[in-house]
């Protein structure tokens, strides 16, 4: 299975109930799926750049019909129509494959708990959960992934990787092993590692100071926005906020809307379309405006996280620092398959309050910031807090 996060809550797929839009991101450790709220689920969409042709989806739904007929397999039909499409965002799933898609929702999921991204070509691990077989085997945030199981990485599609990670289409699951061909400052070794059940605890906040609080955001996992908005209530009073998005690969667009509703006072958060209408996503009133806030972003930063990212900078809500973000910015629609699988095919792009599409550009940072970009971020928060507040 893919280890890509979808943005809204889910509805469990049905035959002859088709599901609506949904956005999607790179998710290394786990993943999850859902619904754009408010969408069309029969609609298709277009944003920043076009999409695929609708024909797409009827070639791929056509390819597992025919392998119904035939008593092959149909997801590997789909799969392969999907590869001829050139949408590098869509995936296939078996009925067992996105049910534990769906399950990931909640935070759970199968993995070794690390977080990568594709940088020149190359695998690198963004992050390391404690005490997961990962963190356990040494391997640390820097390290470069050469191989999984033997096969190369260098230069496959972050989603690929995942797939390999996941043990995709070799029923792997928790207790079964991978082994991982790494390298660290010109020293390479190869580490076989386990895959178990683990748990997401997506938000953490810790104060760096009388003045700074932390509030780290993994991914947009269910009930993770609220935890943003009860950590910016219970932050010190007169405690600027530094929201630390560095690689959050995204997840549930619900949970991305409310966590900016924790700092906005209502209002747009991001736009898409559905069948040539503008639809919209607007925060809820309310949110703490006073406070000084800074968005700390860098390559692994995807998708949901964009979007709250872009939604702060446009409405001058935030200082955004670190370095370009990844730049996915598309919309995937899941439908059931002949056979009972699910396709995720994208049908369109999301754009920023400006109108700012994200999807293959990123979103560029105020304040370009590398190693130390923590250090930097707490720097402009402190000047943030001798300046007037941002208006929402």
């Amino acid at each position: 299975m893919s280890g890509r996060d979808l943005f809204c809550r889910p509805r469990r797929p049905r035959r002859g109930a088709a599901l609506t839009l949904v956005f999607v991101s790179v998710l290394v450790a786990g993943a999850a799926t859902g619904s754009l709220p408010g969408a069309d689920p029969e609609a298709a969409a277009d944003g920043a750049r076009p999409a695929l042709p609708a024909g797409h989806h009827t070639e791929v739904s056509e390819a597992a019909a025919e392998a119904v007929a035939d008593g092959t397999s149909p997801v590997e039909a789909a799969r392969r129509a999907v590869s001829r499409s050139g949408d590098r965002w869509a995936a296939v799933y078996s009925p067992g494959e996105y049910e534990e898609f769906e399950e990931s929702l909640d935070g759970q999921y199968t993995g070794v708990g690390l977080w990568a991204r594709a940088r020149d070509g190359r695998i690198e691990v963004t992050r390391v959960g404690g005490g997961t077989p990962a963190d356990r085997a040494g391997i640390r945030a820097g390290d470069r992934l050469h191989s999984v199981d033997g096969a190369p990485v260098d230069g496959r599609p972050v989603t690929e990787v995942v797939s390999l990670l996941r043990g995709d289409g070799t029923d792997a699951e928790a207790g079964t092993t991978v082994r991982l061909g790494l390298e660290r400052d010109g020293r390479t070794w190869s580490e076989t590692v386990r895959r178990v059940r683990l748990s997401r605890d997506s938000v953490s906040t810790r104060d760096l100071a009388a003045e700074v609080t932390l509030v780290t955001v993994g991914a947009f996992t269910k009930g993770s926005g609220e935890q943003v908005r009860t950590a910016v209530r219970e932050a010190p009073a007169g405690a600027g906020i530094v929201l630390d998005l560095r690689g959050n690969s995204g997840g549930l667009v619900a949970e991305a809307v409310t966590a900016a509703s924790a700092f906005l006072d209502g209002g747009l958060v991001a736009t898409y379309d559905v069948d040539g209408e503008e639809r919209a996503l607007h925060a809820e009133p309310g949110g703490d405006t006073g406070r000084p806030l800074v968005a700390l972003v860098d390559g692994g930063t995807m998708s949901a996280a964009e979007l709250l990212t872009g939604a702060l900078q446009d409405r001058g809500r935030a200082v955004v620092v670190g370095s370009r973000t990844f730049g996915k910015g598309s919309v995937q629609m899941p439908s059931r398959l002949p056979g009972g699988s699910v396709a995720e095919l994208t049908v369109g792009h999301y754009r920023t309050p400006s109108g700012r599409g994200v999807d293959g550009r990123g979103i560029t940072p105020d304040v370009e910031a590398g190693t130390a970009a923590l250090d930097r971020a707490t720097t402009v928060l402190r000047g943030l807090g001798r300046q007037d507040p941002p208006r929402p």
